[in-house]
Protein backbone atom coordinates (compact mmCIF):
# COMPACT_ATOMS: atom_id res chain seq x y z
CA UNK A 1 0.00 0.00 0.00
CA UNK A 2 1.32 3.45 -0.96
CA UNK A 3 1.68 5.77 2.01
CA UNK A 4 -0.11 9.12 1.85
CA UNK A 5 2.14 10.36 4.65
CA UNK A 6 5.79 11.44 4.48
CA UNK A 7 8.01 8.43 5.23
CA UNK A 8 10.99 8.96 7.51
CA UNK A 9 13.87 6.48 7.45
CA UNK A 10 15.60 6.89 10.78
CA UNK A 11 17.92 5.39 13.38
CA UNK A 12 17.08 6.24 16.97
CA UNK A 13 20.57 7.14 18.23
CA UNK A 14 21.79 9.05 15.17
CA UNK A 15 21.98 12.77 16.08
CA UNK A 16 21.15 13.82 12.51
CA UNK A 17 18.04 11.62 12.48
CA UNK A 18 17.22 12.88 15.97
CA UNK A 19 17.11 16.48 14.86
CA UNK A 20 14.94 15.61 11.86
CA UNK A 21 12.49 13.89 14.23
CA UNK A 22 12.58 16.96 16.49
CA UNK A 23 11.41 19.14 13.60
CA UNK A 24 8.67 16.75 12.48
CA UNK A 25 7.24 16.39 15.98
CA UNK A 26 7.65 20.09 16.80
CA UNK A 27 5.71 20.97 13.65
CA UNK A 28 3.13 18.22 14.39
CA UNK A 29 3.68 16.62 10.98
CA UNK A 30 2.17 13.14 10.83
CA UNK A 31 4.56 10.72 9.18
CA UNK A 32 5.36 7.04 8.84
CA UNK A 33 8.47 6.14 10.83
CA UNK A 34 10.74 3.41 9.49
CA UNK A 35 13.43 2.48 11.99
CA UNK A 36 16.34 0.85 10.19
CA UNK A 37 19.52 -1.00 11.08
CA UNK A 38 22.63 0.81 9.84
CA UNK A 39 24.39 -2.57 9.67
CA UNK A 40 21.71 -4.01 7.39
CA UNK A 41 20.31 -1.12 5.37
CA UNK A 42 17.09 -1.88 3.49
CA UNK A 43 17.29 -1.87 -0.30
CA UNK A 44 14.35 0.52 -0.45
CA UNK A 45 16.35 3.12 1.47
CA UNK A 46 19.40 2.61 -0.78
CA UNK A 47 17.24 3.05 -3.90
CA UNK A 48 15.93 6.35 -2.56
CA UNK A 49 19.30 7.54 -1.27
CA UNK A 50 22.41 5.64 -2.41
CA UNK A 51 24.50 7.41 0.25
CA UNK A 52 22.81 5.06 2.73
CA UNK A 53 22.72 7.42 5.69
CA UNK A 54 19.79 8.64 7.77
CA UNK A 55 17.63 10.57 7.96
CA UNK A 56 15.85 10.34 4.61
CA UNK A 57 12.35 11.71 4.17
CA UNK A 58 10.21 10.61 1.22
CA UNK A 59 7.36 13.04 0.61
CA UNK A 60 4.04 11.92 -0.89
CA UNK A 61 4.99 13.99 -3.97
CA UNK A 62 8.01 11.64 -4.38
CA UNK A 63 10.44 14.42 -3.46
CA UNK A 64 13.30 12.96 -1.42
CA UNK A 65 14.99 14.98 1.34
CA UNK A 66 18.35 13.41 2.20
CA UNK A 67 19.82 15.93 4.64
CA UNK A 68 18.62 16.55 8.18
CA UNK A 69 18.64 20.35 7.78
CA UNK A 70 16.58 20.10 4.60
CA UNK A 71 14.04 18.03 6.51
CA UNK A 72 14.05 20.54 9.37
CA UNK A 73 13.54 23.58 7.16
CA UNK A 74 10.83 21.78 5.17
CA UNK A 75 9.02 20.80 8.38
CA UNK A 76 9.39 24.06 10.29
CA UNK A 77 9.39 26.50 7.39
CA UNK A 78 12.09 28.55 9.08
CA UNK A 79 14.47 30.94 7.47
CA UNK A 80 17.67 31.05 9.48
CA UNK A 81 19.68 34.14 10.28
CA UNK A 82 23.33 34.30 9.26
CA UNK A 83 24.33 33.81 12.92
CA UNK A 84 22.09 30.73 13.28
CA UNK A 85 23.49 29.24 10.08
CA UNK A 86 27.01 29.89 11.32
CA UNK A 87 26.23 28.14 14.63
CA UNK A 88 24.85 25.08 12.83
CA UNK A 89 27.80 25.00 10.41
CA UNK A 90 30.30 25.16 13.29
CA UNK A 91 28.36 22.41 15.09
CA UNK A 92 28.32 20.18 12.01
CA UNK A 93 31.99 20.68 11.17
CA UNK A 94 34.48 21.66 13.87
CA UNK A 95 32.43 20.53 16.89
CA UNK A 96 31.22 17.26 15.34
CA UNK A 97 34.73 16.32 14.21
CA UNK A 98 36.20 17.00 17.67
CA UNK A 99 33.26 15.25 19.37
CA UNK A 100 33.78 12.08 17.34
CA UNK A 101 37.45 11.98 18.31
CA UNK A 102 36.69 12.73 21.97
CA UNK A 103 33.94 10.13 22.20
CA UNK A 104 35.58 7.43 20.06
CA UNK A 105 39.35 7.99 20.32
CA UNK A 106 40.22 4.70 18.60
CA UNK A 107 37.73 4.93 15.75
CA UNK A 108 38.87 8.10 13.96
CA UNK A 109 42.19 9.59 12.87
CA UNK A 110 43.48 11.16 16.05
CA UNK A 111 46.21 13.78 16.50
CA UNK A 112 47.86 13.11 19.88
CA UNK A 113 48.82 16.80 20.11
CA UNK A 114 45.16 17.88 20.17
CA UNK A 115 42.92 17.70 23.23
CA UNK A 116 39.58 17.09 21.53
CA UNK A 117 37.55 17.66 24.67
CA UNK A 118 39.08 21.14 25.00
CA UNK A 119 38.35 21.78 21.34
CA UNK A 120 34.69 20.91 21.95
CA UNK A 121 34.59 23.18 24.99
CA UNK A 122 35.52 26.21 22.87
CA UNK A 123 32.32 25.70 20.88
CA UNK A 124 30.26 25.20 24.05
CA UNK A 125 31.53 28.53 25.43
CA UNK A 126 30.31 30.17 22.21
CA UNK A 127 26.88 28.59 22.73
CA UNK A 128 26.85 29.77 26.35
CA UNK A 129 27.32 33.35 25.13
CA UNK A 130 24.55 33.05 22.50
CA UNK A 131 21.82 31.58 24.73
CA UNK A 132 19.02 34.09 25.51
CA UNK A 133 17.72 31.64 26.94
CA UNK A 134 17.61 29.74 23.60
CA UNK A 135 19.87 30.04 20.60
CA UNK A 136 16.79 31.28 18.71
CA UNK A 137 16.03 33.91 21.36
CA UNK A 138 13.07 33.69 23.75
CA UNK A 139 11.69 30.45 22.33
CA UNK A 140 13.26 27.22 21.10
CA UNK A 141 13.75 27.09 17.36
CA UNK A 142 15.39 25.19 14.55
CA UNK A 143 18.95 26.09 15.53
CA UNK A 144 18.38 24.79 19.08
CA UNK A 145 17.01 21.48 17.83
CA UNK A 146 19.80 21.16 15.26
CA UNK A 147 22.55 21.57 17.86
CA UNK A 148 21.00 19.88 20.91
CA UNK A 149 21.58 16.20 19.91
CA UNK A 150 25.32 16.82 19.58
CA UNK A 151 25.66 18.76 22.85
CA UNK A 152 23.71 15.96 24.52
CA UNK A 153 26.22 13.43 23.15
CA UNK A 154 29.11 15.50 24.49
CA UNK A 155 27.53 15.80 27.96
CA UNK A 156 27.19 12.00 28.20
CA UNK A 157 30.85 11.11 27.52
CA UNK A 158 32.04 12.18 31.00
CA UNK A 159 28.87 13.25 32.85
CA UNK A 160 30.46 14.10 36.20
CA UNK A 161 33.17 16.19 34.52
CA UNK A 162 30.55 17.99 32.41
CA UNK A 163 28.45 18.75 35.51
CA UNK A 164 31.49 20.36 37.14
CA UNK A 165 31.95 22.84 34.27
CA UNK A 166 30.73 26.45 34.41
CA UNK A 167 28.12 26.15 31.65
CA UNK A 168 25.23 27.68 33.61
CA UNK A 169 22.93 28.68 30.75
CA UNK A 170 23.93 25.70 28.61
CA UNK A 171 22.99 23.19 31.34
CA UNK A 172 19.59 24.86 31.83
CA UNK A 173 19.06 24.76 28.05
CA UNK A 174 20.11 21.10 27.88
CA UNK A 175 17.86 20.16 30.82
CA UNK A 176 14.92 21.97 29.22
CA UNK A 177 15.09 19.71 26.16
CA UNK A 178 15.91 16.54 28.11
CA UNK A 179 12.83 17.02 30.31
CA UNK A 180 10.50 17.96 27.45
CA UNK A 181 7.64 15.84 26.13
CA UNK A 182 9.03 16.67 22.69
CA UNK A 183 12.27 14.84 23.50
CA UNK A 184 10.25 11.93 24.88
CA UNK A 185 8.46 11.66 21.52
CA UNK A 186 11.72 12.02 19.58
CA UNK A 187 13.35 9.19 21.54
CA UNK A 188 10.46 6.72 21.57
CA UNK A 189 11.46 3.23 20.47
CA UNK A 190 10.15 1.75 17.25
CA UNK A 191 10.44 -1.83 16.07
CA UNK A 192 12.91 -2.40 13.25
CA UNK A 193 11.21 -1.83 9.91
CA UNK A 194 11.26 -4.88 7.67
CA UNK A 195 10.85 -4.57 3.92
CA UNK A 196 7.73 -6.30 2.60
Amino acid sequence: MISTLPILYSFRRCPYAMRARFALFYASIAHEHREISLKNKPQELLKLSPKGTVPVLLLPSNIILEQSLDIMTWAMGNSLSAQELETINLNDSIFKEALDRYKYPGRFAHDPEINYRDKCVLFLYELEKKLKPFLSGKNPGLVDMAVFPFVRQFSRVEPSWFESQPFGKLKVWLDFFLASTLFEKVMQKYPLWVEP
